[in-house]
């Protein structure tokens, strides 16, 4: 073989080398970075009734959002989202149906609210967080008793990016049973670059799709009775459901430390507070029979 023509070879085959080393090390490094950006503790918490629940709870600090998860001992699975850019709050609840009264399988709810970024440690400060004792039992500190959301309007997940990026993904089975409230658009609105068009435009009023749907003469508190109240299984009506938070980390503890001959003691973060939250929503179901836990 000519040697010009095998010495091409030889830089085109170091070349190519070269691009691939540069490849596997960008990977790489983009694989260390999701690592140390995305930290998950697994709590075993004991709720009201005495059963200890596995939370996981995660942490994104690039996206700065924290997710906790666990599944109840009824079999539903419960994910709050909270994403603190964005001040939103999406609790999402998938209630397995009860098949022998001709429920379906499964069903899931989202409520997306407003947050307030104090009730809830930073994303940055839930990712230093580290478990000396991953088995112990927690039991949290403080209970922030029940919380009681009428949710008011339909949130059309495909058009909820206004509100959360986060919405579209983790509500993806939730199209038709997505939930906000106008209070909450009112908190929205005061954040930088929301505009009150663009979040009213992923949202509509579940009264008037009731309307709709029901006899014009027929009176309002007819469509809107709770499902408790009525015996039709195929009527609409506003159920209730209960999802508690049994353990999550509500806040910072700060100790004093030394002065050393200073007028003013330092402080210093020693710890997290905990918190346990229960959330009553109040919504709109197309018919009782989807909610049959509200009898």
């Amino acid at each position: 073989m000519n040697t010009n023509v095998s010495g091409r070879i030889k830089d085109i085959d170091n070349a190519t080398m070269m691009k691939f080393i540069e490849v596997l090390t960008t990977c790489v490094v983009f694989q260390y970075l999701a690592t140390i950006c995305t930290t998950h503790l697994l709590i075993n918490v004991k709720n009201q009734g005495g059963d200890i629940l596995l939370e996981t709870i995660s942490s994104n600090v690039t996206e700065d959002v924290i997710t906790l998860e666990f599944q109840r001992s009824d079999g539903t699975l419960v994910t709050q989202l909270i994403d603190f850019k964005n001040e939103v709050q999406v609790i999402k609840a998938l209630v397995l149906g009860e098949e022998e009264r001709g429920q379906n399988q499964y069903q899931v709810m989202c409520f997306v609210n407003h947050f307030y970024k104090v009730d809830f440690i930073s994303s940055d400060a839930m990712s230093k967080l580290r478990q000396k004792n991953p088995g112990t039992v927690r039991v949290a500190e403080e209970d922030k008793g029940h919380a009681n959301y009428t949710m008011d309007l339909f949130l059309d997940v495909s058009q909820s990016k206004d509100i959360s990026k986060h919405v579209a993904s983790l509500c993806s089975e939730a199209a038709g049973s997505a939930y906000t409230r106008n209070e909450d658009i009112k908190q929205w609105i005061q954040r930088p670059g929301s505009t009150e068009t663009s979040l009213m435009a992923a949202v509509y009023n579940f009264t008037s799709t009731a309307m709709s749907q029901q006899n014009p003469t027929e009176t309002r508190s007819q469509f809107v009775s709770k499902c408790a109240d009525t015996s039709n299984l195929w009527v609409p009506c506003t159920c209730s459901l209960e999802l508690c938070i049994g353990w999550y980390p509500c806040g910072l503890k700060f100790c004093k430390g030394k002065t050393e001959g200073r007028k003013v003691a330092s402080t210093y973060r020693c710890g997290i507070k905990t918190c346990k939250k229960c959330f009553i929503f109040t919504y709109y179901s197309k018919m009782k029979q989807n909610c049959l836990w509200d009898e």
